[in-house]
């Protein structure tokens, strides 16, 4: 009969040799883990705005892998607007962001040595819009002559309105305009307090089914339909370019991935966004995203070209566009702009 002590001494050699063996394993892990991770390159990235539904393709390469297999160690942090967007890039804060290439154009208009360049567009035509209420009977951009207009002070939307009226025919001095902070911005329409309001409709349409408006009962006027302008992009800080040219093709490709899988499962990149805010109602959060897809996905833009670019031409008249609208002293070049050449092939980018 084997004694107890030897019972226990092998007990304690089998225990001893799997926990070596795990020790081990676990040690190559982590050893494996720490090279990967020193290998990466590491891309601070910054979105436009909060976490949302229309920023669900960077939140999908980012938690299905995409940028981590490109050989990326991505942080994806929210943002504050493309205004802080395009300086914090500039100024090297991020390496990477998501913002307007409208206020890219006026930043580099005033700053002609500002490191911070488009890489790709995102948003084929821009989400810049007016928005009204059927009840006001408003149906046609001209019948806001004579209204009352609302927005806060610095929006993008209600800087650019002279050129959308320009060219939808409407005489920007027969518009009055009232001024008020963003979240008074869609109450103050329903209360009848303005005529129409202007912004990213991706915003203000969802913020007034929020309220209780009736999907029917809202009349948009998307600049993009009017205008040669797009919105927002893909910019890179030029000195990060200069060091890290590969890493900047690798993210591009990896976001278009993450892109692609957005459009094919909606349901699944929702998910991505509420892992990151919890709190978000994935109902409105989907309806953001399929709204801005529309501006995104453009079939006849992207079965063309694929997605992340577009014919030089437009940006030339994007930029003529912001200069005579804002009036700007310096008109930008478009390679101060814009360089698609870090885009994947064409056979890449296709839907």
């Amino acid at each position: 009969m084997v004694s107890l002590k030897v019972r226990v001494s092998v007990l304690s050699l089998l225990v001893g040799l799997v926990v070596g063996l795990a020790g081990g394993f676990a040690a190559g892990w982590f050893a494996g883990q720490s090279a990967m991770r020193s290998e990466a390159v590491l891309v601070r990235f910054t979105l436009d705005w909060a976490y949302q539904g229309p920023q669900a393709p960077f939140l999908v390469a980012y938690y299905k892998g995409f940028f981590a297999e490109e050989g990326l160690s991505v942080t994806v942090d929210r943002g504050y607007g493309s205004a802080r967007v395009v300086s914090d890039v500039a100024a090297g804060v991020f390496d990477i962001g998501f913002g307007d290439i409208n206020t890219l154009i006026e930043f580099k208009s005033k700053n002609p040595d500002a490191k911070v360049k488009l890489v790709a567009i995102v948003h084929v035509k821009s989400p810049l819009s007016a928005v009204t209420l059927r009840r006001t009977g408003i149906s046609t951009p001209r019948d806001l002559e004579g209204r009352k207009l609302g927005a806060p002070a610095g929006d993008a939307a209600r800087r650019m309105f002279p050129a959308f009226a320009s060219a939808a025919g409407i005489d920007p001095g027969r518009v009055s305009w009232v001024t008020m902070d963003i979240p008074l911005r869609e109450p103050m329409l329903m209360r009848g307090e303005v005529d129409a309001v202007t912004g990213f409709y991706t915003t203000v349409v969802v913020n007034l089914l929020n309220l209780g408006v009736p999907e029917d009962e809202v009349v948009v006027f998307k600049y993009g339909d009017y205008l040669p302008i797009v919105g927002n992009g893909i910019l890179v800080n030029e000195d990060f370019l200069r060091k890290h040219p590969d890493a900047v093709r690798r993210f591009l490709r990896a976001f278009i991935r993450g892109l692609k899988y957005t459009i094919r499962n909606i349901d699944d990149a929702v998910n991505a966004v509420l892992m990151r805010d919890p709190t978000l109602n994935k109902t409105v959060e989907k309806k953001r995203l399929m709204m801005a897809l529309e501006i995104i996905n453009v079939k006849e833009v992207v079965d063309k070209y694929g997605f992340g670019y577009l014919d030089p031409t437009i940006i030339e008249q994007n930029i003529d566009v912001v200069v005579k609208t804002l009036g700007l002293s310096r008109r930008p070049s478009l390679s101060e702009v814009a360089d698609f050449n870090y885009l994947p092939p064409l056979e890449e980018r296709l839907p």
